[in-house]
């Protein structure tokens, strides 16, 4: 019986192209001018501290730019490259330069699932503050009151089997009881081997019958056994 859902968001809830054709040029367009401008900012300053650690070495102002554009290139998944991406998303937002993308068959059936008491989770490579702002900002409305928490490169890779452990440790679910969705096979295949439930997005193409996880191309061919006894 699953009692709580937790779901990856690029090609999975919402479309890769969003996130690859709008978010990271966005960033990488604004990243200089949003240092520059916010240098002192107290959680900037921060970041760009943590820069210089996950380098192992000091870097001066135009290093750290250099370094943090290099790691947009080669979509790096580095949690202070995240957490300023997702703080210049925040401006994007609020500026009305996009809306976050959520697929319509995954709003609906989102919506469906908190109805009926699924507690909902999202884990990313992007940061939670980045997550919240694509799900509060979409063309369907404000979705975060439907989701129960966020994880993000935080609680671990999401290649890494302990990552989805410490998630159903902090959720205090049995593994067997959780669901995780995501267009990732080496992403379900470290949530199987920690015990969860896996259902692997194929929006293009068709599901193989074969394949290591049950496939589907959209959340309407999602059936779930449900308990909200939590």
């Amino acid at each position: 019986m699953i009692r709580a859902i937790v779901t990856d968001i690029e090609g999975t809830t919402s479309s890769l192209s969003f996130v690859k054709d709008v978010l990271f040029p966005y960033a990488r367009a604004h990243i200089a001018e949003f240092v520059q401008s916010h240098a002192d900012d107290p959680e900037v300053r921060r970041l760009l501290a943590d820069v210089s650690a996950e380098v192992g070495r000091p870097l001066d102002a135009a290093q750290t730019l250099a370094q943090l554009l290099e790691w947009i290139d080669q979509d790096k998944k580095v949690t202070p490259l995240k957490a300023l991406q997702g703080l210049i998303w925040d401006e994007g937002y609020r500026q009305g330069a996009f809306t976050g993308h959520v697929y319509e068959d995954a709003e609906r059936n989102l919506k469906a699932w908190h109805a009926c008491g699924l507690h909902l989770y999202i884990y990313s490579s992007g940061s939670v503050h980045a997550q919240k702002l694509l799900f509060s900002h979409t063309e369907y409305g404000d979705l975060t009151p439907w989701f129960s928490g966020y994880f993000d490169t935080r609680i671990g890779g999401k290649r890494e089997v302990d990552s989805y452990r410490h998630i159903a440790e902090e959720l205090r679910i049995p593994p067997e009881n959780l669901l995780f969705l995501s267009d990732i096979k080496e992403e379900l295949d470290a949530a199987k081997e920690a015990g969860f439930n896996t259902i692997w997005l194929v929006r293009e193409g068709k599901p193989d019958p074969e394949a290591e996880h049950e496939q589907v191309q959209d959340f309407d061919q999602i059936e779930i056994v449900f308990s909200n006894d939590l």
